[in-house]
């Protein structure tokens, strides 16, 4: 069952559409991550998904319930929502910035404590209740609004860019707190241009650009699409050259370069399966040595810069 789901979602400004008919759908208890350069839709698909934009046209659904006015209240109990910014504050303890939101939710008394609590000890942030604010790092403020968007204990969260601009220490925070969310169930779809902490921790990519969903899949689909074909990366512990004659051989190699010590073997779609099995067999009857054989990756930014265009709104 899909936990977000959009259907030909559209939003204009004027003339300009800053989503177009995007349909998108993120599993229950799937982290999703939402690709794309500024200006390509991504903060407003957020937005839309949190009940704080009418979309102009389409359908839109989180947790069950439609983003739609008659729906948004018990909608908003579902879900968390983390904006790109901490926003400004008057001086206030930890504590008592999460009281203020707990009471927004309508938690009270021992419920609003043990929320407290609760969003506190999972965001190893116990320590710090009496800390100001405005007086904390980027890196722990990012950590404090988790700690906020969980105290209701929502199915769904919608984070905006959650390791923009911290450092390398705070991204693997925030990158273990997020696999400990999804370990709980929680659905997570999270919008950044950290594209390898993406790679890292999501499940499934979606690819925005000028508004337009251009790819949604797995990572291995991303670069497969990326590529246009399968390949593969074999090395030999001997005669690399004979082993490249004997691959040349099968049917279904399409093409061969060297990447190292080892060759990059690309491989006919539909005979991709098969054309592996048999270069393998070949190189191991001749007696060179099979040192590796495994599929060839793409990073998930150079796919990104292949399935793109460069576009902006």
């Amino acid at each position: 069952m899909a936990a977000i789901e959009t259907i030909n979602l559209t939003k204009r400004y004027g003339d300009r559409a800053a989503l177009e008919n995007l349909s998108l759908a993120v599993d229950e208890g799937e982290c999703f991550g939402l690709i794309g350069p500024n200006g390509a839709g991504k903060t407003t698909l957020i937005k839309i998904l949190a009940t704080l934009l009418k979309p102009t046209a389409g359908e839109a659904r989180v947790a069950g319930r439609s983003v739609g006015p008659a729906e948004a209240r018990e909608l908003r109990a579902r879900l968390g929502y983390m904006p790109d910014g901490f926003g400004a504050f008057e001086p206030m303890a930890v504590e008592e910035y999460l009281a203020f939101f707990a009471a927004a939710h309508g938690l009270h008394g021992r419920e609003r404590a043990e929320a407290i609590a609760r969003s506190l000890a999972l965001t190893d942030l116990e320590g710090l209740a009496d800390a100001d604010v405005n007086r904390l790092s980027r890196g722990v403020q990012q950590r404090l609004s988790v700690a906020r968007v969980l105290l209701h204990d929502p199915q769904v969260l919608l984070l905006d860019e959650p390791a923009s601009g911290l450092d390398p220490r705070a991204r693997g925070e925030i990158r273990e707190l997020l696999r400990e969310l999804v370990r709980m169930g929680k659905t997570v779809l999270i919008a950044s241009h950290i594209l390898p902490e993406l790679a890292e921790l999501c499940h499934r990519v979606g690819i925005l650009e000028q508004g337009r969903l251009v790819f949604q899949g797995t990572l291995a689909e991303a670069r497969a699409a990326a590529m246009g074909e399968r390949a593969i990366v074999v090395a030999v512990a001997r005669d690399p050259e004979r082993a490249r004659a004997l691959a040349e051989r099968v049917e279904g190699v399409t093409g061969i370069e060297e990447e190292g010590e080892a060759l990059r073997i690309r491989l006919a779609e539909g005979r991709a399966d098969a054309a592996t099995t048999e270069v393998a067999e070949a190189i191991v009857r001749a007696g060179l040595g099979l040192r590796r054989l495994e599929p060839a990756g793409e990073s998930l930014e150079s796919a990104f810069l292949r399935l793109t265009k460069g576009l902006l709104q």
